[in-house]
């Protein structure tokens, strides 16, 4: 594995998302002296925060899987999930599914349970299916975590020439992990609306499931085996909790710190500069900057990238007695429109169009942590936020800031035909971000799940986290390896630390795997 050369003592890591401080935990506990910068008032990057008139909620990814993956990084500077008093539950149900038709199916990371409810809703035969379906998910995670995720590339090459990346690769090319995902569930399962809960996820990886690799049957194996957790106080307390190790491990955190470039002599960063005209000196960068944005900093990227579809997302608050009435009472609520290949297909278009049929996911924290709610005057509330993927800005080049409103609307107008009744008179947004919030921020055509992982994007072939540009900076993030999602970030951060310390073993062992054929592992 090719590693920074010469001194590394200091490093300053550019951006506190989740990769920044999973870099700064690790490398600060491989001794190295860690400056980490933060251009916001608060630590967490796409695990962000806003800040309502009275309540807070997050801002950003509210699914969590594998959190192991926060132990490992806190466990790197002595500290634990209860020494930083970080309290993460598993959510049962994971999500609840609404249908067009009219069905309703809980998903369980418990395979006993989830067995049980696919028989209720789809007959004994489909649940004799999805245990099938459940097993081959797990082998191909299991093939795939240490050897494609969990792990540094040099060139595509290394799949053939290191012995155990090469068994992994023969591992995931007998179990079909080159086909398509859509149809090898599709082959699996006989229920098309079950059959969506294990292929929606490849929207996180910007693809529609007919076109995804089956390699990333990992993503809806965390997410429906794994179990999908939550912390208490959001996500956002996640970050916190990790930028507390960090500073009680003697690192250096500055909020309000915006980096504006990197001072270079010949190929190696010399200084970092920020925009209140200080200059850091450094041996070595962690850069956790968009790949949108990343050239400001002397960072090269590839020319043609597709990036993922991006999303709308509306954050407020809702009455809580009326958000009782709503048809469903679950954290996560994904209510899939009739619609399926033709709402992929128009997200994911190169010429991209808004859902014609809506596939929405709706988010209320506080029936999981109850002191979320909002007690008022006018009674009580909950936070409530809702997403709807939409196509990103290149294929989709829309004026948000005239259409997001109406556009939400209409989206509320949905709900309401679909049984959530007072959504539309009640939901009071108080923050709308479009993917113009997105391009702001200096993210890739406007989408927060940057590139999209086609084939030329994936593994080995996906932007490297040690461009040929400079000799000591080093990307951490979604757009570099492993890719997008909480887990893959999490990983993107240890993986760009040991570039720099060149420890390249896992830091929680040879576990992941076998805790996906079965055993409690946290999402």
């Amino acid at each position: 594995m090719k590693t920074v050369a010469g001194p590394t003592d200091r490093v300053v890591v550019v951006g506190a998302g989740l990769s920044g401080l999973a870099a700064a935990l690790y490398l600060t506990g491989a001794g190295r002296t860690v400056t980490l910068l933060e251009r916001a008032d608060h630590v967490g990057g796409r695990v962000g925060v806003h800040r309502g008139p009275d309540y807070e909620i997050d801002s950003g990814a509210t699914v969590l899987t594998l959190p192991e993956l926060v132990t490992d990084a806190l466990a790197a500077v002595g500290r634990t999930p209860e020494s930083c008093s970080l309290r993460i539950h598993r959510l049962a149900p994971s999500y609840h599914a609404r249908f067009a038709d009219g069905a309703d199916i809980r998903v369980f990371a418990d395979a006993e349970t989830m067995a049980a409810e696919v028989a209720r809703v789809c007959g004994p035969a489909e649940a004799r299916r999805y245990r099938r379906l459940r097993d081959w998910l797990a082998r191909i995670y299991a093939a795939e975590f240490t050897e494609f995720m969990d792990t540094n590339f040099d060139s595509p090459l290394d799949m053939v020439r290191e012995p155990r990346k090469r068994a992994a690769l023969l591992d995931l090319v007998r179990l079909g992990g080159f086909g398509r995902l859509g149809a090898r569930v599709g082959q699996i399962l006989g229920d098309r609306r079950l059959a969506r809960l294990f292929t929606f996820q490849a929207l996180y990886a910007g693809l529609p499931p007919a076109e995804a690799l089956a390699v990333y049957g990992a993503i809806p194996h965390m997410d429906t085996s794994l179990g999908v957790y939550f912390p208490e106080g959001g996500m956002r307390a996640v970050a916190a909790a990790m930028a507390a190790a960090f500073t009680d491990a003697g690192g250096t955190l500055e909020l309000d710190t915006e980096v504006v470039g990197i001072d270079y002599a010949g190929r190696r960063a010399r200084r970092v500069c920020t925009a209140d005209g200080r200059a850091i000196d450094c041996d070595a960068v962690v850069l956790t900057a968009d790949l949108g944005s990343i050239e400001r900093f002397g960072v090269r990227r590839r020319r043609w990238l597709r990036a993922s579809p991006s999303a709308v997302v509306a954050h407020g608050t809702v009455p809580a007695e009326v958000a009782a009435r709503w048809p469903v009472q679950a954290h996560h609520t994904i209510d899939f429109g009739a619609a399926w290949d033709a709402t992929f297909a128009e997200l994911t278009a190169r010429r991209g169009r808004l859902m014609s049929d809506p596939s929405l996911l709706l988010t209320r924290p506080a029936l999981t942590d109850p002191d979320l709610f909002i007690d008022r005057p006018d009674g009580r509330h909950e936070p409530f936020s809702l997403l709807a993927p939409c196509p990103n800005l290149v294929a989709a080049p829309l004026d948000w800031e005239r259409i997001g409103p109406s556009y939400l609307r209409e989206l509320l107008a949905v709900l309401e035909q679909r049984g959530y009744t007072g959504i539309t008179a009640h939901f009071t947004v108080d923050h709308l971000d479009t993917p113009r919030t997105w391009q702001a921020k200096g993210m890739l055509a406007g989408t927060p799940f940057s590139a999209a992982h086609v084939f030329r994007q994936t593994g080995p072939f996906r932007p490297r986290n040690f461009p040929a540009s400079s000799d000591n900076v080093v990307i951490a993030g979604c757009g570099t390896v492993p890719g997008v999602g909480v887990p893959t970030v999490l990983l993107s951060g240890k993986l760009a630390a040991t570039r720099i310390t060149g420890d390249v073993s896992p830091a929680s062992g040879e576990t992941a795997p076998t805790m996906a054929l079965g055993f409690p592992a946290k999402h």
